[in-house]
């Protein structure tokens, strides 16, 4: 028997009796009790009790003929193909693990589909205990919801919560520009041929909400993860600084974000 290989078993959970048992039953193959304890130089009646332990481990089976029982190693190969699988698993869930411990944070997310859910979301948003920063086409809202000063940006002036937007320089954003200080709000234009936002995203607590105005169907999700907020809140501001109207050396014909 190698002693190099004791450590090896032991380190993979093994007990060192455990360890010379399956070492002693992998080296003289299919053999009965007896023959693997004294191979092992451990009694019997222990050794059939580690036989048993180590059956139900999967690292050896057994069989019997004429009465008797044999038993038989299973195969490093498998052995080692299981452990590995083991680990992936084990990685795999190692992030619920670590939520489990309170190290991540686990996002929350709702989708909603229909007007109907696209104004549910626009309801959470007048929770927000901070200002709503906002990416949107004033156009498509409108489009979908006529009704949508009134129902929505009228009730958000009034709860006093300040947004600021980016939106895209067309009829309708300078129209809704034109009434910032009426709506308690700030927007900044970009040139909609270069940027042109087909949905809407909103940041605010630490949430994130992003609707699709597509032409087949409205649908929406609301992501509830203050890592996910921060970052959009790091990305909305690269792009405030970048359409802030005071901004030097601005070429029109050609802007670029890098």
């Amino acid at each position: 028997m190698t002693k190099e290989l004791i450590p090896i078993l032991t380190n993979i959970g093994l007990t060192e009796k455990e360890s010379k048992v399956y070492l002693s039953t992998l080296e003289i193959g299919s053999s009965v009790v007896s023959e693997i304890a004294k191979k092992a130089k451990i009694n019997r009646v222990t050794t059939y009790d580690i036989l048993q332990k180590l059956k139900e481990k999967g690292l050896v089976s057994n069989f019997t003929k004429a009465r008797i029982k044999y038993f038989t190693a299973t195969e490093p190969e498998i052995i080692a193909s299981n452990f590995e699988q083991k680990t992936k698993a084990l990685n795999t869930a190692v992030p619920h693990l670590k939520r489990l411990q309170g190290e991540t944070s686990h996002p929350r997310i709702q989708y909603f589909e229909g007007l109907d859910g696209i104004k549910t979301i626009y309801q959470d948003t007048l929770t927000s205990k901070t200002e709503i920063l906002n990416f949107s086409n004033s156009e498509k809202i409108r489009k979908y919801w006529p009704e949508y000063d009134k129902e929505y940006v009228t009730i958000r002036a009034k709860k006093n919560i300040h947004l600021k937007g980016i939106v895209t320089e067309d009829e309708a954003g300078k129209k809704v520009k034109e009434e910032d200080k009426m709506y308690n709000r700030e927007i900044r234009l970009i040139n909609k041929k270069q940027y042109l936002f087909t949905n809407e995203t909103n940041i605010y607590d630490n949430k994130v909400s992003i609707i699709s105005f597509s032409e087949q169907e409205l649908i929406g999700m609301i992501i509830e993860s203050p890592e996910i907020a921060d970052s959009q809140r790091a990305i909305f501001q690269m792009c405030w600084d970048f359409a802030s109207p005071h901004r030097k050396n601005r070429n029109k014909d050609n802007l670029s974000l890098f």
